[in-house]
């Protein structure tokens, strides 16, 4: 047997090369949208800085980090920076022993003019019908379209997911922000995204593998999230 020979057999096992591995573990990002505050359900806050949650927000954060830290293992903990998204991550972060990290990807949409409004004076506004039907082809006046909220929002995930293969993180975001992320992890057109409902510390679970995405559970308040997997 010639030295190239014995070479060649010794990189194999059984007889057949070892190659990539084809079934790596697949990556899965945990979207949590932020608690509850004195505006949610009454105005439309967006960017608006110093809003922070209720005594409700805090028990649903609290609540949250509970049923995450039952899991064996996150790897990293990522934040909106705005405050009611980091008193959100606080204290997951304290359950799963990771210090939460800003992303400003995670950010809410910039609704430019409309921060800060009354929803129920925006919803008596003809444009309000394009927001709930035809969201992809409206902008906020001054602001952010919802299609630059999905391309952000998903950039930024794969981004995250890409530097944690085969392992579990946490993103802690919005409403509007995560329903984008969810319809394109569905396949869901952009102008269907309102169907989703994303309560507030809701937690939606995407998992990408070699595959694509699927989605694990979308909108899950209570229950454990220890027996998520494909089925």
């Amino acid at each position: 047997m010639s030295p190239s020979t014995r070479s060649s057999r010794s990189s194999t096992s059984g007889g057949r090369r070892r190659g990539p591995d084809r079934h790596p573990r697949p990556t899965t990002v945990l979207l949590v949208r932020h608690g509850k505050t004195s505006t949610t359900g009454t105005l439309l806050p967006g960017r608006a800085p110093g809003l922070h949650l209720d005594d409700t927000g805090r028990s649903q954060a609290d609540r949250a980090a509970e049923l995450i830290g039952e899991l064996p293992a996150v790897a990293a903990v990522y934040t909106s920076p705005l405050e009611r998204a980091r008193e959100t991550a606080a204290p997951i972060g304290s359950a799963v022993g990771l210090r939460p990290k800003v992303d400003k990807g995670l950010l809410e949409c910039d609704f430019g003019e409309w921060t800060g409004k009354e929803l129920k004076a925006l919803m008596k506004l003809p444009e309000w019908q394009l927001v709930q039907r035809a969201p992809s082809s409206f902008r906020f006046p001054g602001g952010e379209s919802f299609t630059e909220m999905q391309v952000r929002i998903v950039s930024t995930l794969d981004r995250l997911r890409a530097a944690h293969p085969g392992e579990v993180i946490v993103c802690v975001s919005h409403a509007d922000p995560i329903k984008a992320a969810v319809a394109h992890a569905l396949g869901t057109h952009l102008d269907l995204f309102q169907r989703i409902v994303i309560s507030t510390c809701a937690v939606s679970a995407l998992s990408w593998s070699v595959a694509g995405p699927i989605a694990l559970t979308v909108n899950t308040t209570g229950r454990s999230l220890k027996d998520l997997a494909p089925s």
